[in-house]
């Protein structure tokens, strides 16, 4: 994890205990350097110690609860890119009219986008259709390029997190062409609480994801419905592109969003969007308008 106001961070772990342990004394952030360099390897000796001064503990609803209030920023720091892949679930492909994509869809956002799992999300100006996508989100540990196959994934793995793809919809789709124009705008990718290691995770496609909008829920799917796989997402990305450790991967959507429900009504200021994923912790996001 990592905890404290935007741009002044420090890392922290979260026992199995439910114990946020604080680690600055590593001396480093979570970063790239951190993953490449066996960074989890020093926070888990850290740990182990039993001398680490204790930040604050996973509540009994799953939220971290922090002495203070301090803040949960983004588990990984500044991330060289952001890669999504669109319209890889077959529900959520489905539901927005589209035919199942014959290869993954790609495309890209700005890793400024990146924000904490409990930050405000910003509906930018001149916004009427800004939407939610919960997302298992991969971060990449080890650099890959041209990786031979799928079963070569697990070894380049840092871990996975809760990301929330913040989309706006005309933006995206309505105003000429590139859908980076409604994917890049400032906040659209809460990310957190919490990185978790490729060993906590059982089984990656058979995650559950959930997303509620003012209490209401709005998706609840699993990863088991994914059209590619993680590992093919993966494999898939390092024929195009070399992956850096830090990199961040959202892996697509199940059904649910407001696009392509003309019931269901965008993101306006005020609304409370929350999320949660098996094993991955919580977050809740207020709206807020740019």
């Amino acid at each position: 994890m990592r905890i404290g106001d935007p741009g002044h961070e420090r890392p922290a772990l979260l026992d199995e205990d439910g114990r946020v342990l604080d680690l600055s004394g590593l001396g480093r952030d979570i970063d790239a350097s951190f993953l490449a360099d066996g960074g989890f390897d020093a926070a888990a000796r850290a740990g182990g110690t039993g001398a680490l001064p204790v930040l604050g503990e996973l509540g009994p609803t799953g939220r971290v609860e922090l002495a203070g209030g301090a803040r949960i920023g983004a588990p990984v720091a500044k991330p060289e890119k952001i890669i999504c892949i669109g319209l890889n679930y077959r529900d959520h492909a489905e539901e927005t009219g589209n035919p199942i994509p014959a290869e993954p869809v790609l495309f890209m956002k700005a890793p400024n986008c990146l924000v904490g799992p409990n930050d405000d999300i910003l509906v930018p100006r001149g916004s009427t259709k800004t939407d939610w996508e919960v997302e298992l989100a991969v971060v990449i540990g080890r650099r890959a390029r041209y990786l031979d196959s799928p079963d070569d994934v697990p070894s380049v793995l840092a871990g996975y997190a809760i990301s929330n793809d913040v989309s706006e919809r005309e933006f995206q789709m309505e105003r000429g062409g590139q859908w980076d124009k409604g994917k890049c705008c400032e906040t659209f990718n809460p990310m957190g609480p919490w990185l978790a290691t490729p060993d906590e995770v059982a089984d990656v496609q058979s995650v559950g994801l959930k997303l509620m909008v003012n209490g209401i829920v709005r998706q609840d799917g699993t990863t088991a419905n994914m059209i590619f796989g993680v590992h093919h997402v993966v494999w898939y990305l390092s024929q195009f592109m070399v992956l850096e450790p830090g990199d961040i991967v959202n892996t697509g959507t199940p059904a649910g969003v407001s696009l392509g429900h003309d019931d269901v009504p965008y993101l306006t200021a005020g609304d409370l969007v929350e999320l949660e994923a098996d094993g991955l912790g919580r977050q809740a996001s207020r709206v807020a308008q740019a």
